[in-house]
Order: structure tokens, then C-alpha cells, then sequence
């Protein structure tokens, strides 16, 4: 860092962690500045919330942006020490005793003026030295930023999805036993062909299961390769701009290159099959249900919470905190005490969606419904290109296929179960307290609506 440019400002240029000019300087929350790259790994061996690295204030800012002040401050004192650099003794050309001032692309050499027209070099790409440094600065702070994305992106897939091979057989084997207790509750008659499929499951079930530890393993491969290649960059920026001219060589491009193919999450699921009579005997405890009681904008978190689920050793938790969300929620003034009750819920208007029921205590506290144990709940949560069902008390994924149209809701209070179910061999069943009061709920989020121009 040795230029004209006092001790003092340089200091104010420099990365607590890397101890050198920042690279796409960030600000976080309590005014202390570092590398968006120094910041990512220091972030990274340390539990969330999140901290500043120098005095330990928690942060929550994760998008950060890049200061463009200080991004313009650093590359003027790079310049500064490139050109007193260049002006020095040692970098002359040995041929024409001219300072060397041109980058030559092709060769990754430093030229002077005469060296850069002559026959061996007319043909090539030339830049001043202070901007090919600069630029190529910028492509590798775009390149690792882009990398630390995929990172993060299969690193949220394999903590969020891929711990699903490790209890796939068990929630294959949970879902048949939950089918054969759907059929006993409504005593319908399981045939032949119902207890083939049931079997096939398995079969299915097992596929499925070599499928998710191929990908995982295949996730965790590219991860790693994805890593091996940010920390090169990473060493690349602490260079200076005549190292890092000359030394870059196809970094640039293998990043490019080791950044295909990036793995897909898998999203298992279940088939399905219609169930012979199935309609016939839930219209037997069909009842009507009207939802007087309605509340708009409340304080509800939930499908947030959901698409923020996390696993942490084996058991889901909510990564951070969304915020509150836009819903809809309504509940019906009827009151099931006992007997068995079917209704269906309209669910085609919303991408979010939950239905089920919930305990009087609920409709008091109206607390976390992700963490409450008064709430008996289908959710249906979209997650970029695909949605997922999940089931409340305790919060359970669910692999089978999305709803469409409407959802029927059957409610067994005195064995104390709630099933989810329409036309289709696929039930999901979850357990409820007995003697209780349960209250009939219906969830929706509402979409954001467009600014008016």
C-alpha cells in the first residue's frame, strides 16, 4: 500500500480482516465497513444473528450492498500506488527504457507504448494499465458474488431438502399406516387394487430414496468445487493490481465454467389414485360452514415462517425472522365437540393457503401458528417454482400432490384426527387432543398489490 497518499486515509481504505484496500466494500448496520467477500466467510463460521466482526453488534441486513463511495475512494488510491509503481526504476522497458503503461490481454504482459504497436503485439488487445486493473477488479467481484450465491443456494437446498433421505422409508411407511387408518375411520372397504398400490408405494418409495442421496451427493460435490474456486479469487484480490494482471490467467473462466450444471432439488411425490366410494360416505358427515368471524393485515406469521424452515441437527427450525405477513384468516363459529364432521374449502385464488382447525385457547393468545400446539393445519406454501404441503402440531413436510380446486376437511373428534382428502387415495392424517373445543379456520395470503403508477 506504500503511495503519496497519508497513512492515516489508507487505514480508513483497509479491511480489519484482510488487512488490505477493500474489495466491493459494505456497510453494515453500525457504520463498520469490510470486503463483501471478508464479510461472507466471517458470517459464515458464525451461528445467526449475525455480527459485526469488529464490535460485535448484531446485524440484520444479509442483502447487502456495495458502498460506492468508499468503492470510488479505494480505486483512486489504487491508482495511486499502480502509477508511482510504474513511475519507479524497475518498471521500464528493458528494450526502449519506457515506462510501462499498456496490459496486453493476449500474453498477460506489461508493454510500453512502442512495444504494444509493434509487429508482435499490434494484433492484440491493449488497455492502460489503471483500467484493465480496475475492470478486471469489477469481474472478479461479480464472479465471486455469483459464486457465493450458488454456494448459499445449495447449501439452503441441502439444509432445507436434503435431509429428506434420512427419514424418507419412515414417512413412506407413517403415510400407508395413516391411509389404513383413513379407511378404518370411514370403514370403507380397502379392494385388491387399493392394497397393490399401497404396496407399490414401496417400490416408488424406494426409488425415491436412491434418487436423494445420488443428489445429495452430487450437491455436496459441486459445493465443494464451488468453494475451491471463491477461495482462489478470494487470494486473487489481495494481490496487487500487477500481480493480479498478470496471474489471473483462466481463473475468470473456470469460475464460469464450474458454475454450470448446478444440481436441482429434488421434489418428491407421492402418487395418487381416486378412491372407489370415497365422496359417498364423507357427504354422510358433510356439514355447512360459514366464517362470520374474519380479520385482515393481522400480526399472523406463518407462510413466511415456513419458506424460511431450516434443519439444524436433525430438527427444523425458522431461520430468521420475515417479518409479518399479508393474510386473510377467517374461522367459523361453529364449535366440534364431538362426532365426526366433513366440509370442503375453496383453495384455487391464492398460491398460499391453509385450512383446519384450531383450539379456542388459539382464537385468545393468537400466537406464532407455526410454533402453536393449538392449531391443526394444512398448509399449502409456494416456494419459487413449486409448492409444498406441510401439516401443524408438529410441523411435518408432506409429499404429495397440491390440491386442486378445493380441500375436504374430515374431522374425527373422538379418535382425535383430522384428515385432508379429495377423491384421491392420498390422506393426510394428524392427530388432535380429544375433549376440546375446536374452531373450524381458514387461512389465505393475500397478494401484494402492484404500485398505481
Amino acid at each position: 500500500m506504500d503511495s503519496d497518499i497519508p497513512q492515516n486515509f489508507q487505514k480508513e481504505l483497509t479491511c480489519v480482516i484482510c488487512l488490505n484496500y477493500f474489495t466491493d466494500p459494505v456497510t453494515v448496520g453500525c457504520g463498520h465497513s469490510f470486503c463483501w467477500s471478508c464479510l461472507c466467510v466471517s458470517w459464515e463460521k458464525v451461528e445467526s444473528p449475525s455480527c459485526c466482526p469488529l464490535c460485535r453488534q448484531p446485524s440484520e441486513q444479509t442483502n447487502l450492498k456495495t458502498n460506492i463511495l468508499l468503492k470510488n475512494l479505494v480505486s483512486v488510491a489504487r491508482k495511486a500506488n499502480l502509477r508511482q509503481l510504474l513511475s519507479s526504476e524497475g518498471s521500464r522497458c528493458g528494450l526502449h527504457e519506457e515506462a510501462l503503461q499498456i496490459f496486453c490481454e493476449d500474453t498477460r504482459s506489461l508493454l510500453c507504448v512502442h512495444c504494444s504497436g509493434s509487429q508482435e503485439h499490434e494484433a492484440h488487445i491493449h488497455r492502460p494499465m489503471e483500467e484493465a486493473a480496475e475492470q478486471h477488479r469489477v469481474k472478479l467481484s461479480n464472479q465471486m458474488r455469483s459464486l457465493w450465491e450458488n454456494i448459499q443456494g445449495i447449501q439452503g437446498n441441502l439444509s432445507k431438502d436434503g435431509r429428506i433421505s434420512f427419514y424418507w422409508m419412515a414417512y413412506l411407511c407413517r403415510h400407508q399406516d395413516e391411509t389404513r387408518a383413513f379407511y378404518a375411520t370411514l370403514q370403507l372397504v380397502l379392494h385388491e387394487e387399493d392394497k397393490q398400490y399401497l404396496k407399490s408405494l414401496v417400490k416408488e418409495g424406494s426409488k425415491i430414496f436412491e434418487q436423494l442421496k445420488k443428489l445429495g451427493a452430487e450437491m455436496t460435490e459441486k459445493k465443494i468445487s464451488l468453494r475451491v474456486m471463491y477461495d482462489e479469487l478470494m487470494d486473487m484480490c489481495l494481490k496487487p493490481d500487477v500481480e493480479l494482471l498478470q496471474e489471473l490467467g483462466d481463473k475468470l473462466g473456470r469460475s464460469e465454467q464450474v458454475q454450470l450444471h448446478i444440481p436441482s432439488p429434488l421434489q418428491p411425490e407421492l402418487p395418487a389414485r381416486p378412491i372407489t366410494g370415497l365422496m359417498d360416505r364423507l357427504n354422510r358427515f358433510r356439514v355447512k360452514i360459514s366464517f362470520p368471524c374474519e380479520i385482515t393485515n393481522h400480526n399472523l406469521r406463518l407462510f413466511d415462517d415456513v419458506r424460511s424452515l431450516r434443519f439444524t441437527h436433525d430438527r427444523l427450525h425458522v431461520s430468521r425472522d420475515p417479518g409479518t405477513s399479508n393474510c386473510f384468516a377467517a374461522w367459523g363459529t361453529q364449535v366440534f365437540t364431538s362426532g365426526k364432521h366433513y366440509w370442503e374449502l375453496h383453495v384455487s385464488k391464492s398460491w398460499d393457503w391453509a385450512v383446519g382447525v384450531c383450539k379456542d385457547s388459539w382464537l385468545r393468545k393468537k400466537d406464532t401458528l407455526l410454533e402453536s400446539q393449538d392449531t391443526f393445519l394444512l398448509l399449502c406454501v409456494k416456494e419459487e417454482d413449486h409448492y409444498t404441503l406441510w401439516t401443524t402440531a408438529p410441523m411435518t413436510r408432506q409429499y404429495i400432490e397440491k390440491p386442486l380446486g378445493s380441500v375436504g376437511v374430515f374431522l374425527d373428534v373422538d379418535s382425535g384426527s383430522a384428515s385432508y382428502c379429495k377423491t384421491c387415495l392420498h390422506s393426510i392424517r394428524t392427530s388432535i387432543p380429544k375433549y376440546c373445543f375446536l374452531y373450524v379456520v381458514d387461512l389465505i395470503r393475500q397478494p401484494t398489490p402492484l404500485p398505481v403508477a
